[in-house]
């Protein structure tokens, strides 16, 4: 049973939200003459109230009041909106499900939940008023984009929860759902550049997509931005930018999480991990500030909006090797945890940093650790130069291939240098 300030908060709350809608409404109808519209601000505030009401009768007499109280105001609003078409033909409907939508979530807010009925209200008020967008947006869509965002719904939302999330094969080293999860990843990187580049422009499309393929795989973009500069060589200053930028953002990356697993390995960490940040953001700066300024063509790079053969043929090379990393562990030994960090860093380096800053949080030894994590980030490094260097040629190579070979060489002397100065204290 609601207390009464209970009860007093909910009715406000949905006052608030039939207002709310109200005002959305009543601003898009505004040049309507008095007495043609069929709901303005106080129906639709009325409407928030009734249900609010309906919800507090219905905590005290059951479901049933509400239901019927709800198809009774659908038939009465379906009657005014059929009225209203007789007038003006304008067969959307709307604002009758503007006003269902008001009357439930005035329910809503009286039953138990103000906040997520006033966060639904929010919502909806600017979904409401997001028509003249939505339908730009609309218009803006080509079949091959529709079909490019249904298919990366499929890859994700249907196939990759399905996928068994456990290892097969030699060393139990294939894990199907993170394989997976990487082909979704190069996809996701692909969509999101083609219509950064499309909306932006092919420059700051290019550098906002490295920046966001650094939050999410710094490899795989490598992989996507270097098919690009071989097909557009003349666009390599600008890859070759962006794809410093994501490897870039990998060592800040690397950091926080190892810190947030165990906070004792950030002063250890910090210099390593910002000496190698900071080659690669200045090498990326200098390249995108030399590039001539007039923008690059994009046309020749809006083809596909997926890239999934691509994609599904990186996650076939990862499955290679995640297969030689574990062989290469165990030849060695697990004891050997430099050598295992540098073997998973050719296949990734979140993994190897999470289960490091777990073992450094037991027993394993804090200079150990850290070394350990920027030798995987150094090796991951190196493999990405030479997977631009192999596949986007010559002139993103030479750009992207040495600074992180810099970067990867910086790096572990940093993290020496300072592990020898710990020791000495």
């Amino acid at each position: 049973m609601l207390e009464d300030h209970q009860v007093f908060a909910g009715l406000a709350v949905a006052l608030a939200i039939g207002l709310l809608i109200g005002v959305e409404r009543g601003w898009k109808e505004r040049s309507a003459e008095e007495g043609r519209r069929v709901a303005g601000v106080r129906t639709y505030a009325l409407l928030g109230f009734l249900g609010g009401i309906s919800g507090l009768v219905t905590g005290r007499s059951g479901g049933l009041t509400l239901g019927l109280i709800f198809v009774g105001l659908a038939g009465a609003l379906t009657v005014a909106h059929v009225l209203d078409y007789r007038h003006d033909e304008d067969v959307g409907i709307t604002s009758l499900v503007a006003g269902l939508m008001t009357f439930l979530l005035g329910a809503l807010a009286v039953l138990g939940d103000p906040a997520a009925a006033a966060a639904a209200a929010v919502v909806t008020a600017l979904l409401l008023g997001s028509k003249p967008l939505i339908h730009r947006w609309i218009h803006a869509i080509e079949q091959k984009d529709l079909r490019a965002g249904l298919t990366l719904l499929l890859i994700s939302v249907v196939l990759l929860p399905v996928l068994p999330d456990q290892g097969y094969g030699p060393w139990n080293a294939v894990n199907p759902r993170e394989i997976w999860w990487m082909v979704v990843l190069i996809a996701s990187i692909s969509f999101v550049g083609y219509y950064a580049m499309k909306l932006v422009g092919a420059r700051r499309g290019i550098l906002f997509t490295g920046l966001f393929g650094g939050l999410a795989s710094s490899t795989a973009l490598t992989l996507h931005f270097s098919r690009l500069a071989r097909a557009r060589v003349e666009m390599a200053p600008v890859l070759a930018a962006a794809i410093l930028v994501a490897c870039a953002t990998m060592f800040p990356r690397m950091l926080l999480v190892s810190t947030l697993i165990h906070p004792p390995l950030l002063l250890s960490l910090l210099w390593p991990a910002a000496t190698m940040a900071l080659i690669a953001y200045g090498f990326a700066a200098f390249f995108w500030l030399t590039q001539p300024r007039g923008d690059v063509e994009a046309d020749a790079l809006l083809d596909n909006p997926l890239e999934l053969k691509s994609a599904v043929g990186f996650g076939l090379l990862l499955a290679l090797v995640m297969v030689s990393a574990k062989g290469i562990e165990s030849w060695i030994g697990a004891s050997g945890v430099m050598m295992l960090a540098a073997a998973s860093g050719i296949a990734d380096v979140d993994a190897i940093t999470l289960a490091i800053a777990r073992m450094s949080r037991d027993a394993l030894p804090a200079g150990i650790a850290v070394s350990s994590i920027v030798i995987a980030a150094a090796v991951n490094s190196l493999v990405k130069g030479i997977i631009a260097a192999s596949i986007g040629g010559r002139a993103l190579g030479l750009r992207v291939t040495l600074p992180l070979l810099g970067a990867g060489l910086a790096g572990p002397v940093v993290a020496c240098v300072f592990d020898g100065l710990a020791h000495v204290r």
